[in-house]
């Protein structure tokens, strides 16, 4: 495998230079916009596994904390073939602002394996999960830092690091990952949880748009755990999927794409993906789909997929009324300018995919109380927080008079740049 790591590269780049710009906006102290624009800690471990055929592999894992003045740090795992230190402390930061903005009471992390967990066997993902888990475990713990699941790791991923730190423990520490299954001290509705919260932000960015949810044509690249269920979520609200995509191409129906037909088809498929799903305007190129699926005349785009997906080049063909970002990062700061221009209202992600970190939190609290919740009441604790956030933001923007995603970055730095002054600096 070989790493672009210009990727990861531009991608931490264009999280400092929107920090400086909100900074500025801010007039935040230069020392202060410096602590910000740094991680508080970064740790690069190597973690042999032995794979099904006898031989030693070494991979290469990250840990990266942004911030916890303001709590604990908080962020997800991911095992990918592009996973690099830069893409790491860039989604860190974005955790920090991701809870911010949402008000809850976390720091932002992240961490990530550089791997094929496709072409890996259970056993072996078992075996890299636990070893890297062992060589990050003097960062993470209930107090200190809670991973949480991300692209290509899931509830056993996280099964198997809570069960590694519980050992070296010497007891059970459901709290230090959240995530898990329910069986494990996992918090009913936190699967589907950044979908739902994706679902809930659209439908308030559709009411401030003048627009009903029911009866809205939407897009989605990515059909991963966010944009199968945000789909799905959507689709019971009464709104027509006319266009999706994922690794394997598009489908596309300007009447509306089956979702649960789709869903039971994916679950079949022995690799998860939308091909061989007998439904019209099917494309099997990925470029070309996710061309194509741009350029629709849709009320809503949700880029579901990954970082830098919409650039200040395709953004020229985006029709849409909306996009919510349902993925990190899927927006490149060009582009914005571009959409800016289009009059495009975008809903960030650091607000649009918080709902995973929310019910994340939801759980790390039942966990340590050892008292859980019925699903009816994480879904309406998690909707009226991403409705009060949403209406925070807005509120920023029209008063400030900039868009969204400004104005998110600005509610989001302000606290906890005062939550910085109000501690102070040690010693």
């Amino acid at each position: 495998m070989t790493r672009d790591y210009r990727r990861g590269m531009q991608f931490l780049a264009d999280a400092r230079k929107r920090l400086d710009m909100v900074a500025k906006r801010l007039k935040l102290d230069p020392g202060l916009l410096d602590k910000l624009k740094f991680p508080k800690r970064s740790l690069i471990v190597s973690i042999p596994v032995k794979m099904d055929n006898g031989r030693l592999k070494i991979f290469t894992g990250y840990r990266v904390q942004h911030n916890v003045d303001r709590g604990p740090a908080k962020g997800g795992i991911r095992y990918h073939p592009e996973v690099t230190l830069e893409e790491v402390t860039a989604l860190a930061m974005l955790m920090t602002w991701k809870c911010a903005v949402v008000n809850i009471p976390y720091g932002g992390a992240k961490g990530g394996v550089y791997c094929d967990p496709q072409k890996m066997s259970r056993g072996e993902l078992e075996r890299l999960t636990r070893r890297f888990t062992y060589e990050i475990m003097m960062m993470i713990g209930p107090e200190r830092d809670i991973p949480a699941p991300d692209v290509y790791t899931n509830p056993q991923t996280m099964s198997w690091m809570m069960d590694t730190y519980s050992m070296h423990q010497g007891f059970s520490v459901p709290g230090v990952v959240t995530g898990k299954p329910v069986d494990l001290g996992g918090s009913k509705g936190r699967l589907e949880a950044t979908g739902r919260g994706v679902m809930f932000v659209t439908r308030e960015g559709l009411k401030h748009l003048g627009l009903s949810l029911k009866g809205a044509t939407i897009a989605i690249q990515g059909f991963g755990n966010v944009g199968s269920v945000s789909a799905n979520l959507l689709h019971e609200e009464g709104a027509r999927i006319v266009g999706l995509s994922d690794i394997s191409g598009g489908l596309f129906d300007p009447e509306g794409i089956d979702i649960p037909s789709l869903l039971a088809h994916v679950k079949r498929n022995r690799q998860g993906l939308i091909k061989g799903f007998k439904g019209p305007g099917f494309i099997s190129d990925f470029r070309r789909a996710n061309e194509k699926l741009f350029g629709l005349k849709v009320d809503v785009l949700i880029p579901a997929a990954l970082e830098n997906q919409i650039t200040e080049e395709n953004a020229q063909s985006i029709k849409a009324k909306m996009i919510t970002e349902a993925a990190n990062g899927p927006i490149t700061p060009g582009a914005d300018k571009v959409l800016a221009k289009k009059k495009i209202f975008v809903i960030p992600d650091i607000l649009a995919n918080a709902g995973g970190v929310v019910v994340s939190y939801f759980e790390w609290v039942q966990d340590t109380q050892a008292l859980f919740w019925k699903e009816k009441e994480v879904n309406q604790r998690l909707e009226e927080i991403m409705t009060a956030a949403f209406y925070d933001v807005l509120r920023t923007a029209q008063r400030h008079r900039v868009d969204m995603r400004m104005a998110a970055y600005m509610l989001a730095v302000s606290r906890v740049a005062e939550a910085t002054r109000l501690r102070g600096i040690y010693p």
